[in-house]
């Protein structure tokens, strides 16, 4: 697929894909109220989405902590020229990790990797030392890391990205803060701290499930995204819509419109940088588009 050449490069820079009917088990972490997400979410159900968007393609990433996860979204990678790239799961804790890592990193696909840090009942399980071994061997093979985590967590992941200035990491969904009428000042603060870090960024993602839809364009999330913006910079920010989680609370035009109302009034730069540019830039995805 080649972008055209006078459009800035749109990407939706977080979503999912699964076969439910298949695998219903697998995804543990729907509950009751989940009904709207217990179907199947494939690559030609987004691609129409995409296209009423005005997107050139999305990042898939990880919804099952499950080896399999990631073969079966390279697998659709190769098969669907708008999935530019694929963050994926393997147990980093897993002795063997160094071998598991070299024969997926094969795959021009797998830009990066994740697990579902905010599910641990640890606290500091960012930076325990199996968690750490296994994120450390990331950066030779040029994967990037996506750090899923609460407010809770990002103590512990400061300290991650300190023990590995050489690795790239991004925050998913801002890291869940409470959204009200203030920025949460725990949040404000650890969030500007990690953002100190120059090889951290930031996916404005994952807003749909923060609060009420019908609140979702209020002042109050605009000065959440505000101050991720102050602290990271475009160049370090970029948007996702995380459907269909999304759904949750949004419509995947309505949760688009979101991040476009809240960014109406940054710069054309800026602008471009959020909602394509950053997404090339760290999951480098230049050669994806020849």
């Amino acid at each position: 697929m080649t972008a055209p050449a006078a459009t800035p490069l749109r990407i939706d820079a977080h979503q999912h894909f699964w076969d439910y009917s298949k695998h219903a088990a697998d995804y543990v972490w729907m509950g009751a109220n989940d009904g709207v997400l217990k179907r199947n979410f494939m690559p030609a159900d987004l691609v129409p989405l995409l296209d009423q968007a005005g997107l050139h393609g999305s990042i898939a990433v990880q919804a099952r902590e499950l080896p399999e996860e990631t073969r079966f979204l390279l697998d659709l990678a190769a098969d669907h020229s708008r999935i530019l790239g694929v963050v994926g799961w393997l147990d980093l804790c897993a002795p063997d990790i160094e071998s598991t890592i070299e024969v997926h990193a094969t795959d021009k696909k797998l830009r990066g990797l994740r697990m579902l840090i905010h599910d641990r009942a640890d606290p500091n399980f960012a930076d325990s030392p199996a968690h750490l071994r296994g994120v450390s061997l990331l950066d030779r093979h040029g994967l990037t890391y996506d750090l899923l985590l609460r407010p809770e967590h990002l103590a512990a992941a400061t300290r991650l990205v300190d023990a590995l200035p050489q690795q790239r990491f991004v925050i998913d969904h801002i890291a869940k803060p409470r959204i009200s009428e203030r920025p949460d000042p725990g949040w404000t603060k650890a969030i500007r701290e990690i953002a100190r870090r120059s090889n951290v960024w930031c996916k404005i993602s994952g807003l749909s499930t923060l609060q009420k839809s019908d609140l979702l364009s209020a002042t109050s999330l605009h000065c959440t995204l505000n101050s991720v913006l102050d602290v990271f910079g475009a160049r370090r920010c970029m948007v996702g819509s995380d459907w269909p989680v999304c759904l949750l609370g949004a419509s995947y035009a309505d949760t688009a419109a979101i991040t476009l109302d809240w960014a109406s009034t940054l710069s054309t730069d800026e602008r471009d940088a959020l909602f394509g540019q950053t997404c090339v830039d760290f999951y480098k995805l230049n050669g994806v588009f020849p």
